[in-house]
């Protein structure tokens, strides 16, 4: 979406750098065209309550959870994917554009930015993206679902006529689509992905051990012995909390196993709309999918044996992407680099509305 021509944005675009974003709910990436990476930060912000000012963004504020004064509360702007907090999410995206572009001594950047966003969202939702994009001090903001840009990033040949499939696990969405000839063929948006996952984690500790633990214990349990699929060895990790019967600290040693019990309802629906979306797949892009398997990308993806879990249900290849955590903005960025090729691949309103039909 282009602005209306401002001589003083087209001299400071000029400038700037052209940004693709990765606006999670869990993480927020930054990829600059030509040059990679250069954020990968949690999408939490730090504000003061009564005044909702902002005090610190990113692993600055995800440090501050559970250990803030009254006055002062850590939040992720974003759940399942989508803006819950307008002007927090303003604010954090800002905070990354300027410190983008600290390298570059441009003052106040105008940069063309293009971002990811679930494809399950509504058009109220997508427009919200837009404007604290805008808001945050973009010249042009322009939005790719995110499966597309997973894709793109993972190298999957979505503009050939072959078919390539992707299923991308974040923290708040989990987005599966088939790609030919440039276009999503089948598309599933399920709002179940890793904080489902760190959630079941909390309630199992609760039903089973009368344990109450956070959902940072819960994700470094996650990450640390988590598992979708039998190991071939199991690990055991020790959570630590407090104990709900007499309120006094209390350590327990939990199993992969039960962690796998744990998360096996989340991992199960993730699963389900795999096999929906091959379901409703033609035959022709099955057969394809046969020969190249399937890519898994998202932070989701590195939870150990998820590839053979998906690869046992399903009865087809399953690969995850070099550097899962990072597709989607690695895809925006390249995007940037070649414009004008990948131009149609992008969202707007007139795209969704067909789409919708």
């Amino acid at each position: 979406m282009l602005s209306s021509f401002r001589p003083l944005d087209w001299l400071l675009g000029f400038f700037s750098l052209d940004v693709g974003i990765d606006l999670g709910t869990a993480n927020t990436l930054v990829c600059v065209r030509d040059r990679g990476i250069v954020i990968n930060e949690p999408s939490w912000v730090a504000i003061r309550k009564r005044t909702r000012e902002p005090l610190a963004v990113g692993a600055e504020a995800r440090e501050m959870v559970g250990r803030t004064p009254a006055d002062i509360i850590a939040i992720r702007p974003l759940r399942d994917g989508v803006i819950s907090e307008f002007e927090i999410t303003e604010a954090m995206l800002s905070y990354f554009i300027k410190k983008v572009h600290e390298q570059v001594l441009v003052p106040f950047p105008r940069p063309r930015v293009v971002v990811g966003i679930p494809s399950g969202v509504t058009e109220v939702e997508e427009r919200a993206v837009r404007d604290a994009t805008i808001q945050a001090g973009a010249r042009e903001a322009h939005l790719i679902e995110e499966p597309v840009a997973a894709a793109i990033g993972a190298g999957l040949p979505i503009m050939e006529s072959r078919g390539s499939m992707i299923v991308d696990i974040g923290g708040g969405t989990t987005e599966v689509a088939v790609f030919s000839m440039g276009g999503v063929v089948v598309r599933r948006s399920v709002r179940v992905a890793g904080d489902e996952m760190d959630e079941d984690i909390v309630q199992y500790a609760r039903n089973k051990y009368n344990l109450l633990i956070g959902e940072r214990s819960a994700e470094r349990a996650k990450i640390t012995a988590g598992s979708a699929f039998p190991l071939p060895e199991e690990r055991t990790i020790t959570l630590r909390g407090r104990n709900l019967i007499n309120g006094l600290p209390q350590a327990v040693e939990i199993s992969s196993i039960e962690l796998r019990e744990a998360m096996a309802p989340a991992i199960n629906v993730i699963v389900d709309a795999v096999k929906d979306a091959i379901d409703e797949t033609p035959p022709e892009l099955v057969a394809d999918l046969m020969e190249t398997g399937i890519c898994l990308a998202g932070g989701g993806a590195q939870i150990r044996g998820l590839a053979d879990r998906i690869e046992d249900a399903v009865r087809m290849r399953v690969w995850v992407a070099e550097d899962p955590m990072t597709c989607v903005a690695r895809g925006a960025g390249r995007v940037l680099e070649d414009f004008a090729y990948f131009s149609r691949v992008l969202t707007d309103d007139t795209d969704r509305k067909r789409r919708l039909k």
